[in-house]
C-alpha cells in the first residue's frame, strides 16, 4: 500500500470520526430537547446505542471503500481524533448549519404539515356536525316513539 493511499485512508477516518461526533451531537440534541414524558426521552439509550451502530457500519463502509475492509491498528487512533476535531474546532460551524436547516426546511415543513392536518380535522369535523344536525329529528322522534313503548305501566 502506497503513502498516498495510507495518508488517504487515515483522513478518510479522521473524517469518519467527525461525522460520528456530529451525528451523536444531532441524537443527543434531539433527545435533550424532547419532551420529558416522550418516547424519544424514555429511549434515549435505546437511540445512542443504535446511533453507534449506524456510525460503525457508516465507517466500515468507508473504509471498505477506501482499503477493501482492511483495518489497521491507527484506525481508532485517527477515529477518536476525528472525534476530538470535531468537539473542538467543529462544533459550533455543525451546530448554527444545523440551526439553518432547522429554521429554513425543517419548521416550514413541520408547520405546512401540521397546517395540512389541522384543515382535514376541520372539515372532517364539520361534516360530522353536520351529520349530527341531520339526524337529530330523527333521534327526537326515536326517542320519543321508542319511549312509549318501553316505559312500564304502574297499575
Amino acid at each position: 500500500m502506497s503513502l498516498s493511499v495510507q495518508f488517504l485512508s487515515l483522513l478518510a477516518m479522521i473524517g469518519t470520526g467527525i461525522v460520528a461526533g456530529a451525528f451523536m451531537d444531532m441524537i443527543g440534541t434531539a433527545t435533550g430537547h424532547a419532551g420529558k414524558k416522550s418516547f424519544i426521552r424514555k429511549h434515549a439509550v435505546w437511540f445512542e446505542g443504535i446511533g453507534w451502530v449506524i456510525a460503525g457500519c457508516g465507517t466500515f463502509f468507508i473504509l471498505f471503500l477506501v482499503r477493501d475492509g482492511a483495518w489497521r491498528m491507527y484506525d481508532p487512533f485517527a477515529q477518536i481524533s476525528g472525534l476530538l476535531l470535531y468537539a473542538s474546532f467543529f462544533y459550533k460551524p455543525f451546530r448554527l448549519l444545523g440551526r439553518i436547516i432547522l429554521l429554513v426546511f425543517i419548521k416550514p415543513l413541520w408547520f405546512i404539515a401540521r397546517l395540512v392536518i389541522s384543515i382535514i380535522r376541520q372539515i372532517f369535523r364539520i361534516l360530522i356536525k353536520a351529520v349530527v344536525f341531520l339526524f337529530t329529528p330523527f333521534v327526537k322522534l326515536f326517542r320519543i316513539i321508542s319511549g312509549n313503548f318501553f316505559n312500564k305501566r304502574e297499575k
